[in-house]
């Protein structure tokens, strides 16, 4: 989902052109009275423009950096969110799977919980909103988002339930992951799906080639294979290992269809598609827990015995999770955002180490260096490059000293000259 409006807007009022014809009306003088001054007005006139100028532009300046510094602080708490919310759900899931190893319930239980995306979407557009819409008129407005004729059987069944299906797979093999390896390396290794995500976009969506994004992929396989002979290869890691990469894939895959079957989404209709995704879920898949239980595949002998207070953990902190990912872009940076989920890693490794699940050898360590150094690769921008030219530019002028005037007679013909410049500029 993208929201470049608010965005760029901000980062563009300094360039604003009502702004410019704001400074141009002010200092407006008719060309007669320019003309007809001496050369020392000039001077004090084409002073005082600039020393306007440098005033408007200072005010600018200081908005714009309120509005950063605010999105910054927001980001800091949002990245403290993703993280804790992320490394949460799966140390929880790895606990309920002690008193009640069900991979499949659990989750069909918290993609149910799904369902309350596009309610507290609507709880936030009364209280932002100033038209505001009934819940009936809201709904049929975001499903613009599938067509013109809204969300009909057909509609569901080639753009809708493909996408659910992705997203069970997704979390099923995630959590079946948890089940044979530590959450250290389930966390880390789930990181290569942004290194899919880039894979996938350059072949499917013909996205721009990177090199430094291609270095990151490697990395990311490299990783990959480290960490499985960090283990020795036992058939009980590379299961685990192969349950976490596949669902990183599929992760991967769900973004990249969206992207070609759908487009992008704004919040509502984002909220309203989960919301889907959710009720499909509880409708049609709630037979499968059935099936395993009477089969005794994900038993349990009563309901009272159930873990519910982490099983409403996992599928309250997932649901959190996924709310932060997905509107978390209209007060924050979309880097921080990222940026929450790789610092997981760590969080999940302390507790790992706290709770004596994991043995930290050289090989597990740099396998996991480079899978979250290859993650954070992926989120340079894609003029990256263009930008350290700048700045490399940049430094070197300042760097280079200012010539001093040779006599004071051109110094003041070099005033005359500026502010003859200044004021020809603000003219134009």
């Amino acid at each position: 989902m993208k929201k470049h409006s608010a965005r760029v807007a901000p980062l563009s009022a300094c360039n604003s052109p009502v702004l410019t014809l704001t400074k141009v009306r002010g200092e407006d003088r008719p060309r007669e009275n320019i003309v007809g001054t001496a050369d020392g007005q000039a001077m004090v006139a084409g002073a005082g423009a600039e020393s306007g100028a440098g005033k408007q532009r200072l005010n600018c300046c200081v908005r714009v950096t309120a509005v950063q510094v605010r999105k910054a602080i927001w980001g800091v708490a949002m990245v403290i969110c993703v993280c804790s919310s992320w490394a949460g759900s799966t140390q929880l899931a790895k606990l309920t799977f002690k008193q009640y190893d069900a991979p499949f319930t659990l989750t069909w239980f918290a993609t149910t919980w799904n369902c309350l995306f596009f309610p507290l979407y609507y709880i936030g557009h009364l209280c932002k909103s100033p038209e505001r819409q009934t819940p009936k008129q809201r709904f049929r407005e975001c499903c613009r988002f599938f067509g013109d004729d809204g969300l009909t059987a057909k509609v569901f069944f080639t753009k809708v339930a493909p996408f659910g299906l992705l997203w069970i797979m997704t979390n099923y093999l995630y959590l079946q992951a948890l089940r044979k390896i530590n959450s250290t390396d389930v966390s880390a290794l789930f990181c290569c799906n942004k290194a899919f995500v880039f894979l996938l976009s350059w072949i499917v969506l013909r996205d721009r080639f990177m090199g430094v994004r291609i270095v990151a992929a490697i990395l990311a396989i490299a990783g990959i294979v480290m960490l499985t002979y960090a283990d020795g290869f036992h058939s009980h890691s590379v299961i685990g290992i192969t349950f976490v990469v596949a669902s990183a894939s599929a992760s991967a895959l769900y973004k990249v269809l969206f992207k070609l079957v759908l487009g992008s989404a704004k919040f509502g209709e984002a909220a309203l598609f989960l919301t889907i995704v959710g009720g499909a879920n509880f409708v049609l898949l709630s037979f499968v827990p059935v099936i395993l239980y009477f089969t005794h595949v994900e038993y349990f002998t009563s309901i009272a015995d159930l873990p519910w207070a982490y099983l409403c953990g996992v599928a309250g902190l997932l649901l959190a999770f996924n709310i932060l990912v997905n509107f978390g872009i209209a007060i924050t940076y979309p880097t921080l955002i990222s940026l929450g989920i790789v610092l997981s890693v760590p969080v999940n490794a302390m507790v790992d180490l706290n709770t004596c699940d994991i043995h930290f050898n050289t090989v597990r360590l740099i396998a996991v260096f480079i899978i979250c150094l290859g993650f954070l690769m992926l989120l340079l921008p894609e003029d990256w490059d263009q930008c350290l030219i700048e700045l490399g530019t940049k430094l070197r002028k300042r760097e280079q000293p200012v010539e001093p005037a040779e006599t004071a007679n051109s110094s003041g013909l070099n005033w005359t000259r500026r502010a003859r410049t200044s004021m020809s500029t603000f003219s134009h």
